[in-house]
């Protein structure tokens, strides 16, 4: 009987070593899947900051084509995240961005609910530590993007969104409360209806490594709530560029503006923020605000391996009202990442980022790190 045991579990530790071994392979490996079948990634969330205490929870994305036997056929994405934290708060998002056979039609979809302490600085480019302020946001977003094909590469859309927003200060007498250029502070609604116009010569919607992508949109906001909710409009311009220098090395550049003008004074909540995972690496998403952000950046992609790659990136971006429309005090940041591309043939990776900002006096240099799906643009 004992002889019988350990030839179980002889054979047992064989076969796991043996599947060990063929996981390691698999993840390693520089073949790609030419079956174009659908592909699924789930990574943990987890993390830790003053405001929030410990964040946990999961993420995942579920890629396919609609036409697997269309090579031009973009990828369709699904996105979802949830995680929670010790101190009771809630962060959802799903995203959706969809491409019909032929790449004929092109929708963009997002649902998100937030109840998230977070970190408030005050209005305008110059904001300083010494000013923070902690806030509590719940807030609610549905967008949902569709844009048609009208022309080779070009695509033109509409959209409607709903946000809303809560807010509740957690230190009263900061800046929230008594600075005079912060307008509906207890939040509101919005109903965002727009249109956009697309062109995209990009070989890859998910890890390009030529062509052109830009789009312009335009969304107004109006008076459908009554009372103090925003009204108003906001225009995004987003352009970027792919070049390959060979089959390993790719120089992406990206350029943004966004503006957001209400009737009257313009809601805090709605104006653009410099800051997050895909742009402006570095600094905390909402210690600059204001009526209008612009911002550049480049990145040199290194993928040295189909599963692994490295990037090396760096930009510049400013916050500014209507008032001193400059490209003056630019703040610069700059940074590392590793890629591993879970799904090298179409392209989607998990992505790891280290990105530094500014020094400003008396104040520790800002920096973030950031784990996500896909490439930051």
């Amino acid at each position: 009987m004992k002889k019988l045991v350990l030839l179980i579990l002889g054979i047992c530790l064989v076969s796991t070593s043996f599947a060990q071994l063929k996981f390691i392979k698999r993840i390693f490996s520089n073949e790609k899947d030419t079956t174009r079948r659908a592909s699924f990634m789930p990574i943990p969330v987890f993390g830790y900051a003053q405001e929030t205490g410990f964040e946990f929870g999961l993420g995942s994305i579920y890629s396919f084509y609609v036409d697997k036997h269309d090579v031009t056929n973009r990828s369709s994405n699904f996105f979802g995240a949830a995680s929670y934290s010790t101190t009771g708060t809630y962060n959802v998002t799903l995203r959706g961005d969809a491409w019909t056979k032929k790449n004929g039609l092109h929708f963009i979809g997002e649902i998100r609910f937030k109840d998230m302490p977070f970190n408030f600085y005050g209005i305008g480019n110059g904001t300083v530590e010494a000013d923070k302020d902690k806030l509590v946001q719940q807030m609610t977003k549905v967008l949902f993007d569709a844009e048609k094909a009208i022309a080779k590469n070009t695509y033109t859309g509409i959209s409607v969104g709903f946000e809303n927003h809560r807010f509740t200060d957690k230190e009263t007498g900061g800046i929230y409360s008594t600075d005079p250029l912060v307008y509906d502070k207890d939040g509101g609604s919005v109903l965002l209806l727009g249109i956009s116009q697309s062109y995209d010569t990009r070989n890859s919607n998910n890890y390009p490594t030529k062509g052109f992508f830009g789009r312009i949109s335009y969304q107004y906001a109006p008076d459908f709530f009554g009372r103090e909710n925003f009204t108003g409009s906001q225009i995004k311009l987003n352009v970027r560029n792919f070049w390959s220098f060979n089959k390993k090395i790719v120089l992406g550049v990206q350029g943004i503006y966004y503006t957001v003008q209400g009737k009257g004074n313009t809601s805090f909540y709605m104006l653009p923020q410099l800051g997050n995972d895909e742009i402006m690496r570095g600094y905390y998403g909402g210690r600059y605000r204001d009526e209008n952000l612009v911002a550049a950046q480049a990145e040199i992609r290194y993928r040295f391996m189909e599963r692994l790659g490295l990037v090396v990136f760096g930009g510049g971006g400013k916050v500014f009202a209507n008032s001193s429309a400059n490209l003056k005090n630019l703040k610069p940041n700059y940074g590392i990442g590793g890629r591993y591309f879970f799904d090298p043939e179409k392209g989607l990776s998990i992505r790891l980022d280290y990105g530094v900002g500014e020094k400003r006096p008396n104040e520790e240099r800002q920096s973030g790190f950031y784990i996500s799906f896909a490439e930051a643009f």
